[in-house]
């Protein structure tokens, strides 16, 4: 039998289930830019609101100032 240090051991929760939690109880919403359940105008929105509180991507950076 091992010991684990509360919060280190169990199962690991799928990523999308922290996604779906993080929405519901804290109201924070992680999205990729490239989520294809996303049409066209919704991805490009995400990456408008990406870049406008964080700045650009790099690889967007490069592909527009290469």
């Amino acid at each position: 039998m091992r010991w684990h240090p509360h919060g280190y051991g169990g199962c690991r929760r799928d990523p999308e289930q922290v996604k779906r939690e993080g929405w519901r109880e804290q109201g924070v919403l992680a999205v990729s830019a490239d989520d294809d359940r996303l049409t066209w105008p919704e991805r490009e929105l995400v990456r408008q609101l990406g870049e406008k509180l964080y700045g650009p991507r790099p690889s967007d950076r490069e592909a527009r100032h290469g």
